[in-house]
């Protein structure tokens, strides 16, 4: 699949666009609830404290289209570390390497904003390879989360 050329953002909360939001806040919708069936408190108070990192493609008449998406938060607003988090891709870039590109450009924007912090992931258990590959290890025991297996994982400095 030959992809367009895509747009990567990391922003602040102020800093996004109204269609922006509305598109990240349409890809999370997307992914979490319609693909995965969780009903969770999306809107849980975290998204005006955190970096939003996306991957924007071209759309038809200057609409956002959000092709990949992770919410990242400082220090001490869910963990003693960082966090990254609400990582999706979406259906149309899966199978693409774009998550993996996801992963990398916000792993570098925690670096670039929160320098030498230990990241810390809920991680579905079936990611727990794909994310040891970029040097998390597994903390703890698996625990369900939306009727989904996850794993605590951390990425040291």
């Amino acid at each position: 699949m030959l992809l367009a050329p895509m747009q990567w953002h990391c922003k602040r909360f102020e800093s996004l666009q109204a269609d922006e939001l509305y598109g990240i806040l349409a890809a999370r919708a997307a992914v979490f609830v319609l693909e995965q069936r969780c009903l969770y408190a999306d809107i849980d108070g975290k998204d005006e404290r955190a970096l939003h990192v996306f991957a924007q493609a071209p759309g038809e008449s200057g609409q956002v289209i959000i092709a990949a998406y992770a919410r990242l938060l400082r220090p001490g607003v869910s963990y003693p570390e960082a966090s990254l988090g609400r990582v999706l891709t979406a259906a149309a870039y899966r199978r693409t390497g774009m998550g993996r590109r996801l992963v990398a450009y916000g792993l570098d924007c925690i670096q670039t904003h929160w320098p030498r912090s230990t990241v810390r992931i809920g991680a579905q258990m079936y990611l727990q390879r794909f994310y040891e590959s970029f040097g998390f290890v597994r903390v703890g025991e698996p625990y369900d989360e939306d009727g989904i297996p996850h794993l605590e994982m951390l990425r040291h400095a």
